[in-house]
Protein backbone atom coordinates (compact mmCIF):
# COMPACT_ATOMS: atom_id res chain seq x y z
CA UNK A 1 0.00 0.00 0.00
CA UNK A 2 0.99 3.42 -0.53
CA UNK A 3 2.55 5.85 1.88
CA UNK A 4 1.44 9.73 1.71
CA UNK A 5 4.30 12.68 2.62
CA UNK A 6 2.41 15.24 3.26
CA UNK A 7 4.71 18.51 3.95
CA UNK A 8 7.62 16.49 1.30
CA UNK A 9 9.29 19.54 0.20
CA UNK A 10 10.93 21.04 3.06
CA UNK A 11 14.14 20.13 4.97
CA UNK A 12 12.54 17.06 6.50
CA UNK A 13 10.33 15.84 4.19
CA UNK A 14 12.70 15.57 1.07
CA UNK A 15 14.61 13.16 4.10
CA UNK A 16 11.71 11.24 4.79
CA UNK A 17 10.89 10.53 1.05
CA UNK A 18 14.39 9.72 0.29
CA UNK A 19 14.58 7.78 3.48
CA UNK A 20 11.21 5.69 1.79
CA UNK A 21 12.39 5.00 -1.43
CA UNK A 22 15.52 3.76 -0.17
CA UNK A 23 13.50 1.46 1.84
CA UNK A 24 11.53 0.34 -1.23
CA UNK A 25 8.01 1.86 0.11
CA UNK A 26 5.24 3.23 -2.50
CA UNK A 27 5.27 6.73 -2.11
CA UNK A 28 2.67 9.63 -2.87
CA UNK A 29 3.66 13.26 -1.74
CA UNK A 30 1.12 16.19 -1.74
CA UNK A 31 2.42 19.49 -3.05
CA UNK A 32 1.17 22.42 -4.67
CA UNK A 33 3.16 22.65 -7.58
CA UNK A 34 4.36 19.77 -8.77
CA UNK A 35 6.94 20.74 -11.44
CA UNK A 36 9.22 22.13 -8.67
CA UNK A 37 9.06 18.48 -6.43
CA UNK A 38 11.95 16.88 -8.05
CA UNK A 39 11.24 13.58 -6.64
CA UNK A 40 12.96 9.87 -7.83
CA UNK A 41 10.91 9.01 -10.32
CA UNK A 42 9.38 6.20 -8.43
CA UNK A 43 7.37 8.64 -6.26
CA UNK A 44 3.80 9.39 -6.97
CA UNK A 45 3.46 13.53 -7.11
CA UNK A 46 -0.26 14.68 -6.31
CA UNK A 47 -1.15 18.13 -7.10
CA UNK A 48 -2.65 19.98 -4.22
CA UNK A 49 -2.98 21.78 -0.58
CA UNK A 50 -4.33 20.90 2.75
CA UNK A 51 -7.45 23.43 2.42
CA UNK A 52 -8.16 21.31 -1.28
CA UNK A 53 -10.56 18.95 0.08
CA UNK A 54 -11.41 17.51 -3.56
CA UNK A 55 -7.54 17.32 -3.80
CA UNK A 56 -6.70 16.40 -0.30
CA UNK A 57 -9.60 13.24 -0.91
CA UNK A 58 -8.02 12.37 -4.07
CA UNK A 59 -4.79 12.06 -2.55
CA UNK A 60 -5.60 9.95 -0.12
CA UNK A 61 -7.01 7.32 -2.08
CA UNK A 62 -4.96 3.54 -2.38
CA UNK A 63 -3.37 4.90 0.64
CA UNK A 64 -2.95 3.43 4.12
CA UNK A 65 -0.24 5.47 5.98
CA UNK A 66 0.44 9.39 6.40
CA UNK A 67 3.29 11.18 7.21
CA UNK A 68 1.85 14.79 8.13
CA UNK A 69 4.02 18.02 8.74
CA UNK A 70 2.32 21.22 8.90
CA UNK A 71 4.32 24.34 8.16
CA UNK A 72 3.94 27.03 10.29
CA UNK A 73 1.12 28.66 9.20
CA UNK A 74 -1.64 31.49 10.63
CA UNK A 75 -4.31 28.45 9.54
CA UNK A 76 -2.16 25.38 10.32
CA UNK A 77 -4.41 24.48 13.14
CA UNK A 78 -7.88 23.87 10.19
CA UNK A 79 -4.78 22.47 8.05
CA UNK A 80 -4.10 19.60 10.68
CA UNK A 81 -7.49 18.92 11.92
CA UNK A 82 -8.97 19.15 8.23
CA UNK A 83 -6.36 16.53 7.01
CA UNK A 84 -6.52 14.24 10.22
CA UNK A 85 -10.41 14.21 9.56
CA UNK A 86 -10.26 13.55 5.61
CA UNK A 87 -7.85 11.04 6.51
CA UNK A 88 -10.05 9.00 9.02
CA UNK A 89 -12.88 9.45 6.26
CA UNK A 90 -10.56 7.41 3.80
CA UNK A 91 -10.09 4.55 6.27
CA UNK A 92 -6.38 5.53 7.22
CA UNK A 93 -5.76 5.39 10.49
CA UNK A 94 -1.54 4.38 10.25
CA UNK A 95 -0.02 7.90 11.03
CA UNK A 96 3.48 9.93 11.64
CA UNK A 97 2.50 13.34 13.28
CA UNK A 98 5.66 15.50 13.47
CA UNK A 99 4.76 17.55 16.17
CA UNK A 100 7.43 19.08 18.97
CA UNK A 101 8.79 18.51 21.90
CA UNK A 102 7.27 20.27 24.76
CA UNK A 103 3.99 20.60 22.71
CA UNK A 104 1.58 19.78 25.79
CA UNK A 105 3.90 22.56 28.68
CA UNK A 106 4.95 25.65 25.80
CA UNK A 107 1.42 25.99 25.33
CA UNK A 108 1.54 30.04 25.06
CA UNK A 109 3.40 29.41 21.88
CA UNK A 110 1.35 29.00 18.81
CA UNK A 111 2.62 26.38 17.00
CA UNK A 112 3.45 24.15 20.19
CA UNK A 113 -0.32 24.79 21.11
CA UNK A 114 -1.71 23.58 17.16
CA UNK A 115 0.64 20.47 17.27
CA UNK A 116 -0.76 19.55 20.81
CA UNK A 117 -4.14 20.19 19.44
CA UNK A 118 -3.67 17.89 16.75
CA UNK A 119 -1.77 15.04 19.38
CA UNK A 120 -5.10 15.14 21.37
CA UNK A 121 -7.29 14.61 18.33
CA UNK A 122 -4.64 11.26 17.15
CA UNK A 123 -5.15 10.13 21.00
CA UNK A 124 -8.62 10.71 21.55
CA UNK A 125 -10.39 9.65 18.00
CA UNK A 126 -8.08 6.08 18.36
CA UNK A 127 -5.17 6.59 15.23
CA UNK A 128 -2.85 4.09 15.10
CA UNK A 129 -0.14 6.53 15.65
CA UNK A 130 3.35 7.79 16.18
CA UNK A 131 3.88 11.19 17.40
CA UNK A 132 7.15 12.49 17.02
CA UNK A 133 8.41 15.53 19.03
CA UNK A 134 11.26 17.40 17.71
CA UNK A 135 13.37 19.75 19.27
CA UNK A 136 15.26 22.74 17.93
CA UNK A 137 16.46 21.71 14.08
CA UNK A 138 20.29 22.09 14.22
CA UNK A 139 19.77 22.84 10.68
CA UNK A 140 17.65 26.43 11.56
CA UNK A 141 21.08 27.80 12.41
CA UNK A 142 21.69 28.22 8.40
CA UNK A 143 19.73 31.46 8.74
CA UNK A 144 22.74 33.04 10.98
CA UNK A 145 25.73 31.58 9.89
CA UNK A 146 26.45 34.61 8.49
CA UNK A 147 26.34 36.62 11.62
CA UNK A 148 28.17 33.85 13.42
CA UNK A 149 31.33 33.56 10.87
CA UNK A 150 31.34 37.15 9.93
CA UNK A 151 30.50 39.10 13.33
CA UNK A 152 31.94 36.58 15.42
CA UNK A 153 28.12 36.41 17.83
CA UNK A 154 25.67 33.44 17.95
CA UNK A 155 22.69 35.39 17.98
CA UNK A 156 20.29 32.88 18.67
CA UNK A 157 18.65 33.74 22.52
CA UNK A 158 18.61 29.85 23.56
CA UNK A 159 19.81 30.54 27.24
CA UNK A 160 21.31 28.54 29.70
CA UNK A 161 19.18 25.87 31.03
CA UNK A 162 20.29 23.82 27.53
CA UNK A 163 18.46 23.15 24.36
CA UNK A 164 19.23 19.21 22.72
CA UNK A 165 18.98 20.68 18.92
CA UNK A 166 18.24 17.96 16.78
CA UNK A 167 20.10 17.18 13.23
CA UNK A 168 16.94 16.84 10.45
CA UNK A 169 18.26 13.92 9.10
CA UNK A 170 18.07 12.12 12.65
CA UNK A 171 14.13 13.42 12.15
CA UNK A 172 13.55 12.10 8.68
CA UNK A 173 15.18 8.70 9.44
CA UNK A 174 13.11 7.94 12.04
CA UNK A 175 9.98 9.00 10.87
CA UNK A 176 10.37 6.65 7.77
CA UNK A 177 11.01 3.84 10.32
CA UNK A 178 8.08 4.24 11.74
CA UNK A 179 6.29 4.31 8.73
CA UNK A 180 7.39 1.35 7.51
CA UNK A 181 6.78 -0.30 10.67
CA UNK A 182 3.00 0.77 11.06
CA UNK A 183 2.40 -0.08 7.43
CA UNK A 184 3.64 -2.92 7.19
CA UNK A 185 2.24 -4.19 10.57
CA UNK A 186 -0.36 -7.13 10.55
CA UNK A 187 -2.79 -5.10 12.94
CA UNK A 188 -3.34 -1.57 14.66
CA UNK A 189 -0.43 -0.72 16.55
CA UNK A 190 -0.68 1.52 19.99
CA UNK A 191 0.17 5.08 19.92
CA UNK A 192 3.43 6.02 20.88
CA UNK A 193 5.32 9.45 21.13
CA UNK A 194 8.85 9.72 20.74
CA UNK A 195 11.14 12.64 21.48
CA UNK A 196 13.73 13.74 19.18
CA UNK A 197 16.72 16.04 20.70
CA UNK A 198 20.31 15.98 19.63
CA UNK A 199 23.14 13.58 21.40
CA UNK A 200 24.02 17.13 23.32
CA UNK A 201 21.90 19.30 25.37
CA UNK A 202 23.57 22.69 24.97
CA UNK A 203 23.50 26.27 26.33
CA UNK A 204 24.06 29.45 24.48
CA UNK A 205 27.67 30.02 25.56
CA UNK A 206 28.62 26.26 25.25
CA UNK A 207 27.22 26.79 21.29
CA UNK A 208 29.08 30.10 21.12
CA UNK A 209 32.28 27.95 22.58
CA UNK A 210 31.78 24.59 20.07
CA UNK A 211 31.78 27.78 17.01
CA UNK A 212 35.18 29.25 18.52
CA UNK A 213 36.90 26.17 18.51
CA UNK A 214 36.02 25.14 15.02
CA UNK A 215 36.73 28.63 13.43
CA UNK A 216 39.69 29.25 15.39
CA UNK A 217 38.79 33.08 16.38
CA UNK A 218 36.48 34.12 19.01
CA UNK A 219 32.50 34.01 18.61
CA UNK A 220 30.28 34.87 21.63
CA UNK A 221 26.93 34.87 23.21
CA UNK A 222 24.37 37.12 22.27
CA UNK A 223 22.27 36.88 25.50
CA UNK A 224 19.00 36.09 26.16
CA UNK A 225 17.02 39.33 25.31
CA UNK A 226 15.07 38.14 22.60
CA UNK A 227 13.95 41.52 21.03
CA UNK A 228 17.14 41.90 18.42
CA UNK A 229 15.77 38.41 17.40
CA UNK A 230 12.04 39.38 17.03
CA UNK A 231 13.47 42.32 15.47
CA UNK A 232 15.74 40.59 12.65
CA UNK A 233 12.98 37.76 11.65
CA UNK A 234 10.69 40.79 11.38
CA UNK A 235 13.17 41.51 8.60
CA UNK A 236 12.20 38.22 6.03
CA UNK A 237 9.24 37.30 7.74
CA UNK A 238 5.61 38.37 8.81
CA UNK A 239 5.48 40.53 11.72
CA UNK A 240 3.39 37.60 13.52
CA UNK A 241 5.71 35.22 12.39
CA UNK A 242 8.64 36.71 13.89
CA UNK A 243 6.56 37.09 17.50
CA UNK A 244 5.87 33.68 17.70
CA UNK A 245 9.69 33.10 17.22
CA UNK A 246 10.24 35.43 19.56
CA UNK A 247 7.96 33.65 21.93
CA UNK A 248 9.41 30.02 21.63
CA UNK A 249 12.67 31.85 21.96
CA UNK A 250 11.76 32.79 25.67
CA UNK A 251 10.55 29.55 26.51
CA UNK A 252 14.23 28.61 25.35
CA UNK A 253 15.44 30.46 28.24
CA UNK A 254 13.05 29.78 30.80
CA UNK A 255 12.72 26.06 30.58
CA UNK A 256 15.53 24.99 27.67
CA UNK A 257 14.32 21.63 25.94
CA UNK A 258 15.73 19.21 28.23
CA UNK A 259 15.79 15.16 26.74
CA UNK A 260 13.90 12.81 29.30
CA UNK A 261 15.81 10.01 30.80
CA UNK A 262 16.99 7.16 28.04
CA UNK A 263 15.63 9.58 25.10
CA UNK A 264 19.63 9.77 23.21
CA UNK A 265 19.79 6.07 23.84
CA UNK A 266 16.49 5.07 22.57
CA UNK A 267 17.16 7.07 19.07
CA UNK A 268 20.71 5.75 19.15
CA UNK A 269 18.64 2.28 18.98
CA UNK A 270 16.26 2.92 16.15
CA UNK A 271 18.90 4.37 14.16
CA UNK A 272 21.80 1.60 15.11
CA UNK A 273 23.86 4.29 14.75
CA UNK A 274 24.99 6.92 16.43
CA UNK A 275 22.76 10.51 16.48
CA UNK A 276 24.31 13.49 14.25
CA UNK A 277 26.12 16.36 16.65
CA UNK A 278 26.22 19.68 16.46
CA UNK A 279 29.48 20.01 16.27
CA UNK A 280 29.59 18.01 13.16
CA UNK A 281 27.16 20.21 11.80
CA UNK A 282 29.58 23.65 12.67
CA UNK A 283 32.77 21.71 11.63
CA UNK A 284 30.90 20.95 8.20
CA UNK A 285 29.78 24.55 8.35
CA UNK A 286 33.10 26.23 8.71
CA UNK A 287 35.06 24.07 6.51
CA UNK A 288 32.58 25.31 3.42
CA UNK A 289 32.94 28.98 4.69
Amino acid sequence: MTILVIGATGRVGRHVVDQLVKREAQVRVLTRDPAKANFPASVEVAQGELLDIDALRSAFVGVRTLFLLNAVTGDEFTQAIVTLNVAREAGVERIVYLSVIHADRFVNVPHFAVKYGAERMLAQMGFSATILRPTYFIDNELMIKDVILQHGVYPMPIGSKGVAMVDTRDIAEVAAIELIRRDRAPGKLPLETINLVGPDTLTGPEVAAIWSDVIARPVVYGGDDPTAFEQNMASFMPKWMAYEMRLMAERYVSDGTIPEAGDVERLTRILGRPLHSYREFATKIAAAA
